[in-house]
Formats: structure tokens, C-alpha cells, sequence
């Protein structure tokens, strides 16, 4: 599973010209996921997006969780994360888990922040053609990859 995790100021996601989902301080995450990955790899990255330390306090440091200020995760399903681009101009999707396995770990991840680690979700439609508005804050932008992290 691979995020690509956002601070943002506010961020919005539309589906057919129609708000999906809307939150204002936080993250907002694109989330791919692979043929491999299981809950566990879903469990590895909500924690450490629940944990990750990227808002800044009082002196301007970067320390704050996301539940320090009392954020919001908007999640975005995003198979093009697993874009190969090695060989030509036109990326293959390949490794992308083909949707029937990609749904219910996606739901799960996002059931995962919003029941264990508390955290407010909304979300775009799970392979809709979206639009994505966001105001990136820093900008911060950090990759997660359980890949790195999870033993198979």
C-alpha cells in the first residue's frame, strides 16, 4: 500500500461537478494499493498517518499530530500510484489491484482512522473520475509505502 499524504489548509474532492467529500485543516491522502497488500499493510499506514508529526506548534516546529490540532483526512483512491513507467511513454498499471480487491481494503483503511485512531474521514468515490482541489500547506508532501516497513 503507498500514500501520498498532504498537509493541507483545506482540500475538496468532486464527482460529476458535486462536492464528495470536504475537509478544511489536515491531510489529504491518495491512496494506491497493490496485488499483495492486506489489512496489515492498511494497519501500517493509518498508524502512521495518525502519528506522523507534521503540523507545526507555537515555535513553528513541525510536532504536531493531526490529533493535536484536531484535523481531518480526506482520502482519495488512486491506482495510478502504481504507475510503471519503465519502458515507453504510456505508464502501465499492472501492479495496481484490480478493483475488487482494491475497494474493500480501501473501506477498511478508511473505516480503520475513523473507529481505531479517530479521525474524521471523507472521501471521493471509490473509481469515479474526481476532481481534486487542494491547498497544500508548507507544502508538505510525504510518501508512506508499507512495502518498507511490513514483512511478508
Amino acid at each position: 500500500m503507498r500514500v501520498v499524504v498532504q498537509r493541507v489548509t483545506h482540500a475538496c474532492v468532486k464527482v460529476g461537478g458535486k462536492v464528495a467529500g470536504k475537509i478544511e485543516c489536515g491531510f489529504m491522502v491518495l491512496v494506491g494499493i497493490t496485488h499483495q497488500d492486506t489489512e496489515q499493510d492498511a494497519q501500517y499506514i493509518a498508524r502512521k498517518l495518525s502519528g506522523l508529526r507534521v503540523f507545526e506548534d507555537e515555535n513553528e516546529k513541525m510536532n504536531l499530530s493531526i490529533h493535536d490540532i484536531n484535523g481531518s483526512i480526506l482520502s482519495i483512491s488512486q491506482f495510478t500510484l502504481y504507475a510503471d513507467t519503465r519502458k515507453g511513454n504510456r505508464p502501465a498499471f499492472v501492479d495496481a489491484a484490480r478493483p475488487e480487491q482494491a475497494k474493500p481494503l480501501y473501506e477498511y483503511f478508511n473505516q480503520l482512522l475513523e473507529t481505531e485512531y479517530h479521525i474524521p474521514v471523507e472521501t471521493g468515490i471509490f473509481g469515479a473520475i474526481m476532481e481534486v482541489e487542494l491547498l497544500n500547506d508548507g507544502p508538505v508532501t510525504i510518501i508512506i509505502d508499507s512495502l518498507q516497513a511490513v514483512q511478508r
